[in-house]
């Protein structure tokens, strides 16, 4: 048999030329969680890759050694300018932009009645108009490319509503009812889109990221209070791994047909079919008086 394996180091101008035949990935929020290991995922296959974080500092390691196809940008979802520069920056280096991962954006968790305006407001500025503002901004050039995928990174709480986090779920739910239309106009053009919906990771999102207002009226303990606290007690124990997760979102991309939905983690994919499940079989339950709602025939 032969000796070991010879690894050879390819000239920077012929790595460079390869690396222009790369799919371009733009990524927001890549300073934790699920960012930052698809970031880090996305490089190591030496593909393009615009990785993005309020602070471009928090992202600049990310870049450091392979700045031929990594790009590291500051932006902030909440401000147009930022996001148009971004954008603007993003194709004067790569000239396309091939997947664009929406997954800036946090948790806040409150009982409904308790729920502070303005923390509900800087929530679906995040998670919600960032995000639609930061695709508007995109779409331009994947049409031109005539191709393209959008991924909306929202949650098993875009399908099921849980105690202590209605505003979070909201702001999901209103991503995926958004991207139901999103994809009815785009699918024609040549352009997919994917909500990857994750139960819980072992991520920052139960940790350091998560804002919470405390359940102070008692006969809300026992169902947004509990839920408060037993998400705080699992950060960082989780069974999801953010790693598997990135992986997971790579191959959307390289598939021909890409699902819609792509729930992520035991728990979550048991929450949502149970919830599908029980939803479909209410709606059926009462199709008489659903069908009876129309004007009779003749």
């Amino acid at each position: 048999m032969g000796g070991p394996a010879v690894l050879l180091e390819l000239p920077h101008n012929e790595r460079s030329l390869m690396a222009s035949d790369t799919p371009v990935w733009f990524i927001s929020g890549c300073s934790t969680g699920f960012g930052r290991e698809l970031a880090k995922l996305v490089l190591a296959r030496g593909w393009r890759a615009v990785v993005t974080a309020r602070d471009a500092d928090r992202v600049a390691d990310l870049a450091e050694g392979a700045e031929d196809h990594a790009f590291a940008v500051s932006l902030d979802v909440t401000d147009q300018a930022q996001i148009d520069d971004a954008v603007a920056q993003a194709q004067a280096k790569f000239g396309r932009i091939d997947v664009l991962v929406n997954n800036a954006g946090y948790g806040y968790q409150a009982s409904i009645e308790e729920g502070e305006d303005s923390e509900i407001r800087a929530q679906f500025d995040a998670n919600v108009f960032g995000l639609f503002a930061l695709t508007r901004a995109v779409l331009p050039i994947m049409r031109g490319q005539t191709s393209g995928h959008v991924i909306n990174i929202t949650s098993v709480a875009g399908l099921v509503g849980f105690p202590g986090s209605g505003y979070y779920a909201a702001s999901k739910h209103a991503v995926e009812g958004w991207s139901d239309s999103l994809l009815a106009e785009v699918k024609p053009l040549g352009i997919a889109v994917t909500c990857v919906e994750p139960g819980p990771f072992r991520t920052d999102w139960a940790g350091r990221s998560l804002k919470q207002t405390p359940v102070k009226i008692a006969d809300y303990a026992e169902t947004a209070g509990k839920r408060l606290d037993s998400t705080r007690d699992i950060s960082g124990t989780q069974a999801g791994d953010p790693v598997r997760a990135g992986e997971a979102m790579i191959a959307l991309t390289e598939g021909a047909n890409p699902p819609r939905h792509l729930v992520l983690g035991r728990w979550g994919y048991d929450a949502v079919v149970e919830k599908m499940a029980g939803r479909l079989k209410e709606i059926e339950a009462h199709k008489a008086t659903s069908l009876g709602a129309d004007f009779p025939e003749g």
